[in-house]
Parts: structure tokens; sequence; C-alpha cells
């Protein structure tokens, strides 16, 4: 809040929907009511190495998770840092961070654990931990301040390597240059198509075909900062994927299936390898779904049967 200090003080719960109101539109919902709303949700604690200030943390979670599973509804886990300075020991942080989750799982049957973590990555020794002691528990990673592209490629490759399922990375995606080229690069690492660095350059030549400039040079795009324990950084405007995407994105996509010399020879040219779907945009353009120029999805304009069809037609599920 403007004018307060707040950020100067540990962290302390506080909630503000109402899980009815998230189902249903009002305080209290019918049984039949549940579904018409959302039923997915996340909560985010803070610890901070206060013993009073953590247990009220696990107290709350305790009384959420309560609730939702008795109205049916489902949950992620986001654990962040402490918000404290020198609250922790830097080289005990991830303990203490692997620690506070297991005794807030501790005991939960499978009905009130979370779908998911969403945690800061602290490296492979601390993921490889908490993927072992609990291999049921499934854990992602916030992708924490824009950074380099290289950054955001190289901790996903990272986090699936030793272990992680899942990335959530908003600020990295949203000031990226082109939002679908980064993602659709983001899914070719998690295949295994492509790895970090030559994701990057083939990312830099789907740039220039599209006319766009990128907002570093190659050479600083690669570096990595490690950004990954910061949620601070700053921020970009979206930017307006061109009609032509989709196109673009087959030829480094193309030539990155090939080995990394052949692939940085061909970077900005045509081929002929297996070209890689690109999001459903190649879809949108059947007049059935409502589109905007350039053939992408107008989601506002889409009725429930419309948005289903389309997201089942763009995961290859069929209509």
């Amino acid at each position: 809040a403007r004018g307060s200090s707040y950020a100067q003080a540990p962290a302390r719960p506080f909630r503000s929907p109402s899980l009815d109101h998230i189902q249903c539109g009002k305080l209290d919902c019918d049984e039949s009511e549940r579904a018409i709303g959302a039923d997915l949700g996340l909560y985010s604690v803070t610890f901070n190495n206060d013993p009073i200030g953590d247990r009220e943390m696990q107290e709350r979670f305790h009384e959420f998770r309560v609730e939702a599973e008795r109205k049916k509804f489902r949950y992620f886990l986001e654990v962040f840092d402490p918000n404290m300075p020198k609250a922790v020991d830097p080289a005990l942080l991830s303990g203490f961070i692997n620690d506070n989750i297991a005794r807030m799982l501790a005991g939960v049957a499978p009905a009130g654990r979370p779908l998911f973590l969403k945690i800061v990555y602290h490296g492979p020794k601390a993921l490889e931990e908490l993927v072992s002691y609990d291999p049921h528990l499934i854990v992602g990673v916030l992708g924490g301040a824009s950074g380099t592209t290289r950054d955001a490629f190289q901790l996903l490759a990272d986090v699936q390597k030793y272990g992680g399922k899942v990335a959530l990375f908003g600020r990295k995606i949203n000031s990226s240059e082109n939002q679908l080229a980064f993602v659709q690069f983001m899914r070719l690492i998690v295949d295994g198509v492509i790895g970090p660095v030559d994701a990057v350059k083939a990312y830099h030549a789907v740039l220039e075909k599209l006319g766009l400039r990128p907002q570093r040079p190659l050479e600083e795009d690669l570096k990595v900062q490690n950004l990954a324990m910061s949620y601070g950084g700053s921020s970009s405007s979206s930017v307006v994927v061109p009609s032509n995407t989709s196109d673009a994105l087959k030829t480094p996509a193309c030539a990155c299936r090939e080995p990394a010399p052949k692939a940085q020879e061909k970077a900005g040219h045509d081929c002929q390898c297996h070209d890689v779907k690109s999001n459903g945009v190649e879809s949108m353009k059947a007049s059935r779904f409502p589109t905007r120029a350039g053939g992408l999805p107008d989601f506002p304009k889409m009725n429930v049967d419309q948005r289903l069809a389309y997201h089942r037609e763009r995961l290859g599920l069929g209509r």
C-alpha cells in the first residue's frame, strides 16, 4: 500500500476471497451450485523463522484446507522464501523451506493435499531432497523476475532434470517479446527436442523473422543471471503476436531438431523438417471459432461450448 511500511514487517496470513463466492457467486452455495464457478485456487504462505508467526501461517492453512476439502475445492500451494532479511542463514534456507513444507503436509490424507507445489528453485540438492522425501508430491517452481531468456529456459531444463514437474513462469512469459514463441520453445525444451542454449538462439531467429527487436542482444540474452529467487524486477507490457507468427515458428523449431551446428546455420532460413504446431493458432483459422485479426482465438466472443471444443482440439482430444 502506498505510504505503508508493511514490507518491513514479517508476512501475516490474510485472505479476502470466500470459497463460496468463487464457486457459485454468493455467500452460501447449495451443493448443486458448486460446479458453476471455479474449483481451483492458489494458497500462499510465507515463513520467517518466527515461532509465533509461522505457527499462525500453519493454522490458517489448516483451516483453509479443511474448508476446501468439505467444499470440494482444489488448490495448489505456494511457499515463498522469507520476506525478512537475515531470517534464515542463506546456507540453510532450502532446508528450512523443505522442512516447513513437510510439516504443513504431515499427516494430511490425499483428499486434503495440494495438487502441486509452487516454490523457489534452490538448486538440484534441495529439489531432489523434496522430491525423494515424498514421491507423490508434485513439485513446481515459480519463475521469479523476468531476467534473460536463458534464465527462463535454463531454469525450466534444470527443474525438469532434478525432479520438478511444473513451472509457473508468469513474468518471464509476460515480459518476453513474443509470448507464443516463448512458450513454444519452453514446450520443446520439456519434450527434449532442444536444449536451453540452442532454444535462445532459435527464439532470436523467430524474433528476427517476425521483425521484432529483441530486448537484449543475443550474447547478453544467453547469459544466466540466476534471478529465480527474486520476485521483483521490472515489468513490461505484453507484445501482440503478429499474424504471421505460426509461419515464423516453423523454421527455428524445425532447424533445432537437427544437431546444433546445422540448427545455427539454418536459423532464420527455410527448411523442410517436421513443422511444430503453434498451440492452436492454425486450428483457429476454422470458421467455427470466433477469431481476431490474424487468426488468433477471440476468447471473449466464445461461448462455453466453443471454448471447450477449442481446448479439446488444441490438446488433440478431438471435438
